[in-house]
């Protein structure tokens, strides 16, 4: 199933329970700007090459348009076009003042030097620009970009329109960045955990987690579970499961990762090493954290997953069959659209800073994301408490209100 049409499916659920007419779905699921680009580099050796760039405008209803600059070999307009509708939904469902957007490159950054990488971002930027700004769709990093392709964005995109830093989120510290960003969506999926087993009843210290993905999500995810007295069974990467039934030194594996300048777990010996895809279907296993690609808890595996608990770090890593597979089986999933809003709550918070002139403690980002984060878990398990709903139900119910009522309010709809 595309990704565009997984989550038009979730969307459509909350939108029978809305109640709301065929027109006013298309008005709400069809993106405002769709921009497809051609990007040309000279690459190292002299050569020249050609990606497709994508940014997908999806709904300015509540303010302006935020989402995230992916560099990925599988980007493409469906999955981007899946993703910017999903920025819509997931600010609403946190209560930022955003709509939704994305964008990325269909490319490897692995196969690119940095130079490269850096050629690929300023030209992309020149194809983009003029779509792209503070007040009207405001990028951030995704998978395959990070801080140093924000300052590049952002120095480029400056060439055309001045000093304003607010035109992107993500950036290194040192040139208007947040304190606190890189952590924000790792942070949030640990924050999100301990809450949701709070509400299930779990003892930390008797509750086993394995983490699929340790880059920047999982292992930030990691350690902040690890700090709350989480045992971490497993985490995975490309290059196997690393597994320990007792629980990983989760200290040591991450020390192992910094170590390596690829940031792989390859070589780290002091735990059991399994197949890449053995995480998913541990036995024994009670939260489980997706935290790499989308799409892979599928109806060919959903009836092998043991979690009691499932926390979408990743962006729809479970499909729709294998949704209802899991719901019927009594698994509590907590959706993408609040599990990872950690990332772009701290963006804003980034973007208001730089609005303001004004730069906050890493105490207070913090604060001001747990405090968030929290506010809306609770509208969210409330929400699916009331009207007999799953957790992804009642987000997209929340979302799909809040984006609905601020389109009224506007007189568009």
């Amino acid at each position: 199933m595309k990704a565009s049409e997984a989550t038009r499916r979730y969307f459509n659920l909350a939108a029978d329970h809305l109640d709301l007419s065929p027109g006013i779905r298309e008005a709400m699921l069809m993106p405002q700007r769709e921009v497809q680009v051609q990007v040309s580099i000279e690459r190292d050796d002299g050569s020249l090459a050609t990606y497709v760039g994508f940014r997908v405008q999806h709904d300015k209803s509540r303010g302006p348009m935020k989402g995230g600059l992916r560099y990925h070999h599988e980007v493409n307009l469906d999955e981007t076009r899946s993703l910017a509708s999903l920025m819509t939904w997931k600010t609403a469902v946190v209560d930022l003042p955003y709509g939704g957007a994305k964008g990325g490159i269909g490319v490897n950054p692995r196969s690119l030097s940095m130079r490269e990488i850096e050629r690929l971002t300023r030209a992309f930027v020149d194809q983009i620009h003029d779509i792209v700004g503070p007040d009207t769709d405001i990028p951030a990093p995704d998978m395959g970009t990070d801080h140093r392709v924000m300052a590049w964005f952002r120095n480029q995109w400056e060439k055309y329109h001045g000093f304003n830093p607010a035109v992107i989120t993500g950036k290194p510290v040192e040139e208007y960045g947040a304190k606190g960003r890189e952590e924000a969506t790792g942070r949030g999926v640990g924050s999100l955990t301990v809450k949701t087993t709070k509400r299930l009843g779990f003892k930390p210290s008797e509750t086993t987690i394995a983490i699929q993905g340790f880059g920047n999500v999982g292992s930030h995810a990691a350690k902040f579970l690890n700090e709350a007295q989480f045992p971490i069974v497993a985490v995975s990467d490309i290059s196997g499961t690393y597994f320990r039934q007792d629980g990983l030194d989760v200290a040591g594996v991450l020390r192992h990762k910094l170590q390596h300048p690829d940031g792989s777990l390859e070589g780290y010996t002091e735990c059991e090493v399994l197949p890449v895809d053995a995480l998913l279907t541990l036995p024994d296993t009670d939260i489980l954290i997706p935290a790499a690609l989308g799409g892979v808890i599928t109806k060919h595996n959903a009836k092998e997953i043991s979690a009691k608990a499932i926390i979408e770090a990743a962006n729809g890593p479970i499909d729709p069959i294998a949704d209802e597979i899991l719901n019927e089986r009594g698994v509590t999933i907590l959706p993408d659209i609040l599990a990872n809003a950690g990332g772009v709550t701290v963006s804003y918070f980034e973007w208001v800073q730089n609005r303001q002139h004004y730069r906050w403690t890493l105490d207070r980002v913090r604060q001001e994301l747990d405090r968030t984060l929290s506010e809306a878990f609770e509208n969210v398990w409330r929400t699916s408490q009331e009207q007999g709903v799953s957790l992804r139900t009642a987000a997209y119910i929340i979302g799909i209100t809040r984006v609905r009522r601020a389109s009224e309010l506007a007189g568009m709809t």
